[in-house]
């Protein structure tokens, strides 16, 4: 049935898989890994789980009488999973893609007009980070995010389902000189990793037990990724991948919005490479 739930989940079928890319591909391959992985989880769901990550350098501990994922659980893990999917065929999509910023740094911003007529923000940039340590900031700890980056009130995991995938409350601060003012978003983020490069994907969710808040626009991301790849020749790099596709809602132009996004990529590598020397 598993297997089943990832070609659902993707949106693939057989005769699909033979003309998918590279980067499709490993994507499912990892996919199916980790649901296979799901399986033998249930069990931990009766203790606090103390943090969802990527184990690089320890074996994973053997789980005795593993019970079945519930239904809920699968919907969160499908959702993610289908999230990154869609923004990795977003990604190897070559066409379209048109440049907006080259920075001093080396960082490169391109962006592509989606149907619909969304515009997609696609960062490439080459931090001083191992694989392991840029995870661990981006999703290990996520919750300890607004403690080096000022654009970042609080976020707050409000589920851990299965190995690699949680459900999250962000609120932006509100920063002078932005634009866009004061958002928040629900969302689900999953995680994979195949050999040296990890995959961390995701998209805006809604719950009943948790409303748009008084105060705050809830905004909508998704299908997003971010892709940290280990440099070859060196592996205490990595090449840093992001597609940022965001509805910010209200009644902000789209044009003034479309100037605001690369900015705030931008803002999001400058906060994390300080943080990076200081650490």
């Amino acid at each position: 049935m598993l297997p089943a739930v990832v070609k659902l989940c993707c949106g693939i079928s057989y005769p699909h898989l033979r003309s998918m890319t590279g980067l499709q591909r490993t994507a499912l391959a990892v996919i199916g890994l980790e649901i296979t992985d799901l399986q033998r989880w249930g069990q931990s769901q009766h203790h606090k789980r103390p943090q969802a990550g990527l184990h690089f350098n320890e074996a994973k501990p053997e789980r005795t009488k593993p019970a079945p994922a519930t239904e809920d659980e699968l919907f969160y893990v499908q959702q993610g999973r289908g999230a990154m999917s869609k923004a990795l065929s977003m990604l190897e999509d070559k066409e379209g893609w048109k440049f907006e910023i080259a920075a001093s740094n080396g960082d490169v911003i391109c962006s592509k007009v989606m149907p619909g007529a969304r515009k997609v923000f696609k960062l490439e940039a080459v931090l001083e980070a191992s694989v392991e340590e840029l995870y661990d900031l981006l999703f290990v700890r996520v919750e300890e995010m607004h403690q080096w980056n000022p654009c970042v009130q609080q976020i707050k995991v409000l589920k851990h389902v299965g190995p690699e995938t949680i459900v999250t409350h962000e609120v932006l601060a509100e920063t002078a000189g932005s634009v866009i003012g004061q958002r928040d978003f629900l969302s689900v983020r999953h995680s994979c990793k195949q050999k040296s490069t990890v995959y961390l994907g995701g998209a805006a969710i809604q719950l009943e037990s948790f409303p748009p808040q008084a105060g705050f626009v809830r905004a909508e991301d998704g299908p997003t990724c971010i892709i940290i790849r280990a440099l070859d020749e060196d592996s205490t790099k990595s090449r840093f991948t992001w597609l940022l596709n965001i509805d910010v809602k209200g009644w902000l132009p789209k044009s003034i919005v479309n100037q605001a996004l690369p900015q705030v990529q931008l803002d999001f590598t400058r906060h994390l490479r300080r943080h990076l020397s200081l650490s």
